[in-house]
């Protein structure tokens, strides 16, 4: 039996899919993660439920696969994760062709419809599809705030931490396959252990996971900024494997926007927590997410928006425009008021603002020795990663290949040679 698995949406879901990867491979089964063409017995489409796009393309992506079983491609086809545990009982009715449907956190069900044995010993031992060098680390699964235009609770549930116990077994096995770069991920770091140890435990986690032999930079995702971490910056100040990078999903400043978005902070603690970040790290690079077009979004409320970009200066920014999802409170209760053109209007100035920022500080780093980890190869250079990017999100440093010998998972040391808005080009210094 061949089994083929297609991963759509985020890095969590990629995780799940990695830990099915190692159920199928443990037990003899001929397995491949998204593969440049589909062929196989059964193929698992990995679904994303979380905006409308990412649905559009899962259920593209089923419909595609359908075609491919009526061509005699596939033999089976399973769907699983956010998209179904959503939709499932208006999907079922309307393609009648997929064979097994599956919601998250289904993974024993999947393995046994294929008439195999799920085994749980092997959860902490999951197969990495990432490049040998890095891995993604989920230290727990859903989220517990009531953000009222995210649909996450409701598809992946409240938060459930892991155990820390679990987590470090399973940093330590990463450890000793080569992995030398953690990406924690959640969907709030910031909550990790107050579900099960009844106080945030990120710190002490971070503490242990320093401790990992053969692991030598730990990067942190999705810290949400109200009960930031007490310690966590201090943590950050003393130990080295811990890269100066934070993701924050701020999404608004506004304080009418965040009252109506029930982010549960305000303007004020927003400007005080990147004060204190930069106060204690000022070489810290803080990534964040920001989101426009909500309902009840005027100019006012955006022009706050783009005084904030201007003033904080992040290293790296995300925008994405605001589209209603069902059974969240503002696409329930708010009419979506703010026009589509308007919307990618602020989109684009947003954008356009965070272009210059990028370049001025890209532009300062010119001359600076970094280290850097080499991802790749890629023509004529050699892509790498210093401690401020973190992989397919952030921007990479070009080297070139005439400059010296370099391999993908080694760290160097490089010097800043030219700064384009979104990349460095560097030389290596040799030793």
């Amino acid at each position: 039996m061949r089994v083929d698995i297609i991963n759509l949406g985020c890095s969590k879901n990629l995780v799940d899919s990695e830990k099915l990867l190692s159920q199928l491979r443990s037990q003899g089964i001929k397995t491949r993660l998204d593969p440049e063409r589909v062929n196989a017995d059964v193929l698992v489409i990995n679904t994303c439920g979380f905006i409308l796009d990412a649905k559009e393309e899962s259920v593209n992506t089923i419909l595609e696969a359908i075609e491919a079983k009526k061509n005699g491609q596939i033999t089976k086809i399973f769907a699983m994760g956010c998209l179904i545990q959503r939709y499932r009982n208006e999907l079922v009715p309307e393609m009648p062709e997929v064979d097994a449907w599956f919601g998250v956190e289904q993974i024993p069900e999947i393995v046994t419809s294929l008439n195999l044995a799920f085994n749980p010993e092997i959860l902490n031992r999951r197969t990495a599809s990432t490049p040998p060098h890095y891995a993604y680390l989920k230290v727990s699964e859903g989220c517990s705030r009531n953000c009222s235009f995210c649909a996450i609770p409701a598809i992946r549930g409240k938060h459930v931490s892991r155990k820390m116990e679990d987590v470090i077994e399973e940093a330590t096995y990463l450890a000793g396959k080569g992995v030398k770069e953690l990406l924690l991920i959640a969907q709030d770091l910031s909550y990790y252990g107050r579900d099960l140890y009844r106080k945030s435990m990120l710190v002490p986690l971070l503490t242990e996971l320093s401790a990992v032999k053969g692991i030598s930079w730990i990067r942190l995702h999705y810290a949400y900024p109200e009960s930031f971490p007490a310690g966590l910056i201090d943590l950050m100040q003393s130990e080295d494997k811990i890269c100066n990078y934070l993701d924050i999903p701020f999404q608004h400043i506004s304080d009418k926007m965040l009252k109506r978005m029930n982010r549960g902070y305000s303007k004020s603690d927003t400007y005080k927590l990147i004060r204190d970040i930069r106060a204690k790290l000022p070489d810290v690079a803080i990534r964040t997410t920001l989101l426009v077009g909500h309902p009840g979004e005027t100019e006012e409320d955006f022009a706050e928006l783009l005084e904030f970009v201007k003033e904080a200066r992040f290293e790296r920014l995300g925008v994405f425009t605001y589209s209603p999802e069902e059974g969240t409170r503002s696409g329930d209760l708010f009419t979506d008021d703010v026009p589509e053109e308007v919307k990618q209007d602020r989109y684009s100035l947003l954008m356009e603002l965070q272009q210059k920022i990028s370049a001025e500080l890209n532009e300062a780093r010119t001359g600076q020795v970094l280290q850097v980890i080499i991802d790749r190869t890629d023509g004529e250079f050699y892509v790498g990663r210093s401690r401020y990017d973190s992989p397919e999100v952030d921007q990479e440093i070009l080297i070139p290949l005439s400059t010296g010998k370099a391999n993908p998972g080694e760290f160097h040391q490089v010097i800043i040679t030219k700064a384009d808005d979104y990349d460095l080009f560097a030389n290596l210094i040799l030793s």
